[in-house]
């Protein structure tokens, strides 16, 4: 089974290019879906938050916005926080793998934002960016709720240049050019990974 790690800056089209992945009948593990879960009232993540950040509980759930805060610009914060969801989040991506390789996938995707922050390409067989033009990416992400010039900004210095990322990629997958493009591309790796001798 071949392990494609999906990754990409903010506002890159990572979202839309792993649920072409999924369409096209490719399991795909995402590494924020399962963050949130993770913290969920119900989550094994919960309590720990809870008891580290407990301002940010409110109404019995974690208010997001409150967390960022806490741990925005906070090393040590965003150290604890990371201590408490990083096994949890390794734990249940191996449990993916796991399953995928049971039910005898011949491809899968890690969609992971951070991926090369975290060292996670070293569990992956390749490497897919997706990367669109900067001015495309900056439209995309000023839309978003909440967004500012100044927390974009911050956003981009936490990760790993666009540039630095393609050339780490064993594949890019083009998102500023429109969304046949974007789908072909996928395809074609697609069809070199599940095709290797």
């Amino acid at each position: 089974m071949e392990i494609l790690g999906l990754t990409g800056s903010i506002g890159m089209g990572k979202s839309t290019a792993a649920g072409m992945f999924r369409y096209l009948g490719v399991p795909v593990y995402d590494a924020d879906a399962n963050a949130h879960r993770l913290t969920t009232p119900s989550g094994p993540a919960f309590g720990d938050i809870a008891a580290r950040f407990p301002d940010v509980i409110v109404d019995g759930k974690i208010d997001r916005q409150l967390l960022g805060a806490q741990v925005f610009g906070h090393p040590a914060a965003l150290k604890d926080l990371e201590g408490i969801l990083h096994p949890l989040i390794r734990a249940a991506r191996n449990d993916f793998i796991r399953h995928c390789q049971r039910n005898g996938f011949p491809l899968v995707v890690l969609d992971i934002p951070l991926l090369f922050e975290t060292d996670g390409q070293k569990q992956c067989d390749h490497v897919a960016v997706v990367s669109a033009p900067a001015f495309i990416q900056k439209q995309r992400v000023m839309k978003r709720p909440g967004m500012t010039p100044q927390k974009f900004a911050e956003i981009l210095k936490k990760q790993t240049p666009d540039w630095e990322k393609r050339r780490k990629a064993d594949f890019i997958i083009p998102t500023g050019l429109g969304r046949a493009v974007t789908f072909r591309a996928i395809q074609s790796i697609i069809h070199q990974l599940t095709h290797r001798k």
